[in-house]
């Protein structure tokens, strides 16, 4: 006997351990799924600040400021040549040229100012060198203007090779015209003023002479039939009615028009498209009373003038187009430079920047897309007289009038970016006025980048919007149904065929939205919107002979079972509404919805529009918002709305009053996952809206969502260049609205969750 007392014991004491080892090994499963959870939970949250942190790191250099350095001053080389009336600069900054009022060519060594070469340009001997122009800073053409009438042009280049590993600049001079001086004034007088500019078929050589007379003078190659090699015809023009003192002359690089301009501020642009009839076009005044015009050039591209005044102003001037056809010269902008005359503009070869200087020693660069000034610094002691700009605009010369040239190197690598050209409206050049754009590349140097993300924005809520004006409805009121009244049987077959539609590729639905659902929208436009109709009022008619239908054949449909005879009625409501579009069509609106809205309401139509992203996206979103709203609602307690039917409450008190006030945490974070989706979504938008970024509010006009632009234009973005960070920036954006919006969401759910708890 106490034998086996002892063994019951020992039994018993056995199944203690047993249980209290259980009992550990289940404390440390659960201790070692906590930490997994707080482990997982803390790497997403270090994920996304990684992720903000990188696309901040990408951003921030958007953000720094724009400055110049002084490398050095050395004395201007070869000075016995005569005094400078051109610089430039080669593209390396490593050669530069110098040209003087004798007709020489200095190249020297920028560091250091060695001479390298010198060149003297074939002026005849019988004439005199009475005048300097030069063409455009790309090509690098000069014209010397002489005493009889004729003129010498050339052109400085530069041949790269390379000794072993070491890097050759050799500096020369070509002659496209030839090296014969050429006749522009047949009368043989002075030429006071010249310009030059040159192109593959016309040449135009412009020229004021000394009786006040202003000569276009152009060259058009012409090719020989018996002859490879192309001459060169010339036709003399006189310009008539300018009127007063000419002191400024450019002609745009397409030869398209020409400008003249006097210190007093009177500008006259005229048409030479036909060069040997020039028409003024236009006559203005671009300087205000009091003042005077000191300098003038054109902004990259021709397409803008460059106007400094004697009172420290440099304005940008621009031919543009109003709505009416109408064309005139706008001023676009004005920019402070200092309370000294501007003594000289070097503008930018590859971007709509410019290094302007005035009298008193200061120099400026500016970008007039971004509106802004970069840098502001004083070149030194002496007082400018001549300046340039490097192609690539990371290094300046200035030559002083005490024969000095100081070498300044530019850090100025985004420009083009401010809080004005990404946010406000910007005045572009060739636009009528102000808007928001977005344009970021082309092919040619000379494009203004145009990096609004107003329109992305705009594209993104717009889209949004529509996407959840067409998923709220239908999932949410689908939620309700089926978390409350659906039976069982019909709801394990109903909640998992819509929770399926969730997990096919967006670039499906886009594919097929663009391919199928934009072009039957366009044709059967009056019947969705009859569609529309159709459906509600034909549900609520069935629903009201639904009611007078007898008890005894109305209860032979077993309860929660109402929605599958509805589907005959939706279904018969939708072909209706199809098939008598056509005759709404004729009745109302001429036989084309569409053409009927162009010609009356003035409202266009593109085939992948925000109607058709509304439909798509939404389609797309509504699987995670009845999913999860549905869950909400359907895990409200039961004794809660067996109460409330208990105490009297009809169905639709008890889920109106006790069922949605419960779950309206979940119903609201069901809405603003959908919404976060919605606004993410990139493929449908991309091949369903034509990627058009355009802001109109019409339902009918494309957009350009800030997912789509990224997508469009990262892989054709140059790395660390304005436009990959634009794009990132882009990408921050985008973040940071959706965290906030996110943020303040799951603020109004705790609110909700705690003011409905007590339930």
């Amino acid at each position: 006997m106490p034998e086996k007392i002892s063994n019951q014991s020992n039994y018993s004491l056995l199944q203690i351990s047993t249980g209290d080892q259980r009992q550990r090994w289940r404390l440390l499963k659960d201790k070692l799924a906590a930490y997994c959870v707080t482990i997982g939970g803390l790497s997403i949250i270090m994920a996304i600040v990684l992720i903000f942190f990188y696309l901040l790191y990408v951003v921030f250099p958007l953000l720094l400021p724009a400055h110049a350095t002084d490398i050095g001053r050395y004395a201007s080389p070869e000075p016995q040549l005569g005094n400078t009336v051109f610089l430039a600069m080669e593209e390396q900054n490593e050669v530069a040229v110098r040209f003087t009022d004798t007709g020489k060519a200095v190249f020297f060594s920028v560091p250091d100012g060695k001479t390298i070469a010198i060149e003297s340009l074939p002026i005849p001997d019988q004439a005199q060198i009475v005048s300097f122009g030069h063409g455009s800073f790309e090509n690098g053409e000069v014209i010397y203007g002489l005493s009889d009438g004729r003129a010498v042009v050339a052109k400085h280049d530069y041949k790269l090779s390379y000794i072993g590993n070491k890097r050759l600049i050799t500096p020369t001079l070509l002659y496209p015209l030839g090296k014969e001086a050429i006749v522009v004034d047949s009368q043989g007088h002075a030429l006071q003023q010249v310009e030059v500019k040159l192109s593959e078929k016309n040449n135009i050589l412009l020229a004021k002479t000394a009786d006040n007379r202003v000569i276009l003078c152009n060259l058009s190659k012409k090719a020989s039939l018996f002859d490879d090699e192309a001459g060169l015809e010339r036709n003399e023009s006189l310009l008539a009615d300018v009127g007063g003192q000419v002191d400024f002359m450019l002609v745009d690089k397409v030869q398209r028009n020409l400008y003249l301009a006097n210190q007093q501020g009177d500008l006259t642009v005229f048409d030479i498209n036909d060069k040997t009839k020039p028409i003024i076009k236009h006559k203005l005044s671009v300087v205000s009373q009091g003042t005077s015009i000191t300098s003038m050039d054109f902004l990259n591209g021709d397409i803008s003038l460059l106007i400094g005044d004697s009172s420290g102003l440099l304005s940008q001037w621009s031919i543009v187009r109003d709505a009416q056809n109408h064309f005139s010269v706008e001023k676009l902008r004005v920019f402070k430079v200092s309370d000294a005359p501007i003594k000289a503009i070097s503008p930018e070869q590859r971007r709509k920047g410019m290094l302007v200087a005035d009298t008193d020693g200061n120099f400026g660069i500016y970008n007039t897309t971004a509106e802004r000034e970069l840098i502001k610094e004083k070149i030194g002691t002496g007082k400018p007289d001549a300046i340039t700009l490097s192609p690539r605009a990371n290094a300046m010369l200035v030559e002083t009038t005490d024969g000095q040239i100081n070498f300044w190197t530019v850090e100025n690598e985004h420009p083009e970016v401010s809080l004005a050209s990404l946010w406000q409206k910007v005045w572009y050049e060739s636009y009528p006025k102000p808007d928001y754009i977005w344009q970021s590349s082309s092919a040619s140097n000379d494009f203004e980048p145009k990096m609004s993300l107003v329109p992305l924005v705009f594209g993104t809520i717009k889209a949004s919007f529509y996407a959840m004006l067409v998923a709220i409805p239908l999932s949410l009121f689908g939620a309700i149904y089926t978390g409350y009244f659906m039976v069982p049987r019909i709801r394990q077959y109903v909640k998992p065929g819509i929770e399926i539609m969730g997990a096919l590729p967006t670039v499906i639905l886009g594919f097929l939205a663009g391919l199928w659902l934009a072009p039957f929208v366009e044709v059967h436009l009056t019947g969705i919107f009859t569609l529309l109709m159709a459906v509600p009022l034909g549900i609520m008619g069935f629903a009201f002979a639904w009611q007078k239908i007898p008890k005894a054949l109305r209860h032979k449909v077993p309860e929660g079972w109402d929605s599958l005879v509805l589907i005959p009625v939706i279904l018969l409501c939708g072909w209706l509404a199809f098939a008598i579009s056509p005759l709404i069509d004729d009745v109302f609106f001429n036989g084309d919805l569409r053409t009927w809205m162009n010609t009356t309401l003035g409202i266009g139509y593109d085939q992948r529009n925000t109607l058709v992203v509304g439909l798509a996206m939404g389609f797309a979103v509504i699987p995670m918002i009845f999913s999860i709203a549905e869950d909400a609602i359907f895990s409200v307690p039961k004794h809660l709305t067996t109460g409330s039917l208990a105490l009297g409450a009809t169905p639709w008190q008890t889920m109106t009053k006790v069922v949605l006030l419960t779950a309206s945490p979940g119903i609201f974070s069901a809405i603003m996952i959908g919404f976060g989706r919605a606004v993410g979504e990139t493929m449908i938008v991309l091949m369903a809206t034509g990627n058009t970024p355009v802001m109109d509010l019409s339902i009918f006009q494309g957009l350009r969502t800030l997912s789509a632009n990224i997508a469009v234009e990262m892989p054709e973005s140059e790395v660390n260049s304005t436009h990959y960070r634009v794009l990132f920036f882009a990408a921050l954006v985008l973040f940071m609205f959706t965290f906030i919006v996110n943020t303040l969401a799951e603020i109004v759910r705790q609110n909700l969750r705690q003011k409905y708890s007590s339930l």
